[in-house]
């Protein structure tokens, strides 16, 4: 259990944490929430020990991991997926390394009553616990079980890292740290870059995680699906509720209708007896009583209410000139980067009033037909037209980081606006939450939440009425989402959203557009309609559809390929492997069961005084070497059957 207590941190004079006291149990699935620049992130980098609070403790057990994901990754771009992924087992091999030295260490020690000697025994207990909690051989069997739930393919396995792009990186990342199986997981918005398959799969997983989760996301749904308590960080205190986000949003008016109750309550009951003392004091032989009055006045404890930070941006699309009924054509449509084909004579037809959503697993092309109708990318094949009187707003999916960074927020709208917006410009930052000293900000120190919102901001500098979002809502925080999903509601315009959002698009659009085998697919539906046709909300019933249409129907090259190399294969190698596998198991069973004898052994008070002691820690140290060994060899034999075509 993790124990937060009395704990305080300042930047300047801001106050981030005002004594604050949290638990975390082994088993928790925990959401963590509150608007952007609450301290959410800066909490975990204080979990982690990245951060050092001003005051207060944080105590996590000496023998428990913690495992975090960052918002920003580093990955050897050199190393092949598989390769990478693998160094996720780095830091249990490490302790590994360790528990060996220290065992050699301790073997030469006879300070048996020194305190070193007492923390350098209890130092090689925890490395045994957690080595044993984190069995390598076992965990290196769920690589390919994690890597194609986040959407990686087998033959993908041997690409180098830097020819996936950022987002296929990040779950990389995402994939190294499952597979670690830390006690305390810490997941900071891992959803951003996933689509909506992957993000149903890492549901599943972490529902069923044998340790702790603690998740930071906007999305509302992910939320409701994996956590059970939810831990909201307001005015510089934590508020727990043990219950998911949208049940939390129905307790948290609740505890502050009563608290505001309370409050008044306690307002009349003060005034009268204000008023009380007051006559009292009024009077000579009552005057001792008034004071004896006031001083229990002094000592009650008054009910604060606090104030929630409800702001959020106002946000409405300016009125544009009506388009004509057609607003895109597109006619036997295909593009391809290099040798990789991504969409292949395609049809698509919108239309004035539709609002459309595009989904799919990413890389099937959504964003790039969003960026061919928009006329920023060409194409090899086809025809694609705008209608008559088109007006297109555009939200790229880096929006925010094509903003110049060199200016203020002030500065970014004057840059972008036209004669006739430009009188309506602090109006419109005000909207977006940009006031006062605000505007005078770089771009460059916002936050990834404001550059959203100055992003929106600019687009709103011109009137359209075709309006295309790519993952508009990757760093808003669940407000603001909010108000921009009402504001798209009230859109009179055509529009296209691409989005793995489904809390979202719920309701938000008429029509979804599944990307998938370079083909496009109608659902006359909102992404509700499409999950429950697709029938995904269970990701294990997708990939065993998936995997049988792709064999039977699609008669896929690289499913066709592995069958015939699977005929090809030799019925006694596999035997023989699989022989091979049963005997290793047998003999790490066997060390395991030696090894845990011995180390019973050592924990017994009288053991470092017995003659022979000396000879079975060296023992210890001996079959710890002989089950590393034979862990290797039970991982060999298994990657041999596992890669045996």
């Amino acid at each position: 259990m993790i124990t937060i207590s009395n704990l305080s941190l300042f930047f300047g004079d801001r106050i981030l944490f005002d004594n604050i006291s949290l638990t975390i149990k082994d088993n928790d699935k925990i959401g963590i929430v509150g608007r952007n620049g609450a301290g959410k992130t800066t909490l975990f980098k204080l979990l982690i020990s990245e951060m050092k609070a001003d005051a207060g403790s944080i105590i996590i057990p000496g023998n428990k991991t913690t495992g975090y994901l960052k918002q920003e990754i580093k990955l050897n771009a050199s190393r092949t997926l598989l390769e990478e992924t693998l160094t996720a087992f780095d830091d249990i091999l490490s302790l590994t390394d360790e528990l060996s030295a220290l065992e050699v260490l301790l073997s030469h020690r006879t300070d048996f009553e020194d305190e070193s000697y007492i923390n350098l025994v209890q130092r090689i207990a925890d490395l045994n616990e957690i080595i044993k909690n984190h069995d390598v051989g076992v965990l290196k069997g769920n690589v390919e079980k994690v890597l194609k739930g986040l959407g990686f393919k087998p033959s993908e396995f041997s690409k180098k890292v830097n020819e996936f792009s950022g987002g296929w990186q990040i779950r990389i990342e995402i994939a190294k740290l499952l597979l670690r199986q830390p006690d305390y997981i810490l997941l900071d918005e891992p959803t951003n870059h996933l689509d909506i398959e992957a993000i149903i799969w890492l549901e599943e997983y972490l529902k069923s995680y044998p340790g702790a989760v603690l998740l930071i996301s906007h999305d509302q749904r992910f939320l409701d699906n994996v956590t059970k308590r939810t831990v909201e960080i307001e005015n510089t205190k934590v508020y727990d509720y043990p219950a998911s986000y949208t049940k939390f949003m129905e307790l948290r008016e609740e505890r502050r209708e009563k608290m505001i109750s309370a409050f008044k309550n306690q307002q009349n009951v003060i005034k009268e007896q204000e008023r009380t003392i007051e006559r009292f004091m009024a009077k000579a032989t009552k005057t001792k009583l008034a004071q004896s009055m006031q001083k229990r006045l002094d000592k009650i404890e008054r009910i604060e209410v606090e104030e929630f930070d409800t702001k959020t941006m106002k946000l409405i699309f300016p009125p544009a000139e009506r388009s004509g009924q057609i607003v895109a054509k597109i006619e036997h449509l295909s593009k391809s980067y290099d040798s990789l084909n991504v969409l292949r004579n395609i049809d698509f037809q919108m239309e004035r009033g539709d609002k459309i959503s595009f989904v799919g697993q990413n890389g099937q092309g959504k964003t790039t037909l969003a960026r061919i109708i928009v006329g920023k990318l060409d194409y090899e094949k086809g025809d694609m037209k705008l209608g008559h009187n088109v007006k297109i707003g555009y939200y790229a999916q880096n929006q925010s980081d094509l903003l110049e960074t060199n200016v203020t927020v002030l500065e970014t709208m004057e840059n972008n606006a036209t004669i006739e917006t430009r009188t309506n410009i602090r109006k419109l930052l005000g909207a977006f939450l940009f006031s006062g000293e605000d505007v005078e900000k770089k771009v460059s120190v916002l936050s990834g939440g404001e550059k959203a919102r100055l992003a929106i901001a600019v687009m709103l500098l011109r009137p359209f009425n075709f309006l295309i979002l790519d993952e508009p809502t990757n760093h808003l925080d669940i407000l603001s989402k909010q108000v921009l999903k009402q504001a798209l509601e009230d859109f009179t315009g055509s529009m296209i959203i691409v989005s793995h959002d489904r809390e979202f698009l719920s309701d938000l659009t008429t029509k979804t557009l599944e990307f998938k085998d370079h083909k496009l697919k109608t659902y006359l539906g909102d992404i509700n309609y499409f999950l429950e046709k697709r029938k995904i909300d269970d990701i294990r019933t997708l990939e065993l559809t998936s995997l049988s249409r792709t064999n039977i129907q699609n008669g896929n090259a690289e499913e066709e390929t592995l069958a015939k190399n699977l005929n090809k294969a030799s019925f006694e190698e596999r035997k023989s492997i699989q022989k091979e596998i049963k005997q290793a198991e047998k003999k790490i069973e066997l060390l395991e069961i030696q090894i845990s004898n011995l180390e019973s052994e050592m924990q017994m008070p009288e053991f470092h005084t017995n003659a022979d002691s000396i000879e079975k820690l060296k023992m210890h140290v001996e079959l710890k070497k002989q089950l590393d060994d034979w862990m290797d060899k039970w991982t060999v034999f298994q990657e041999k059957l596992e890669f045996l075509p």
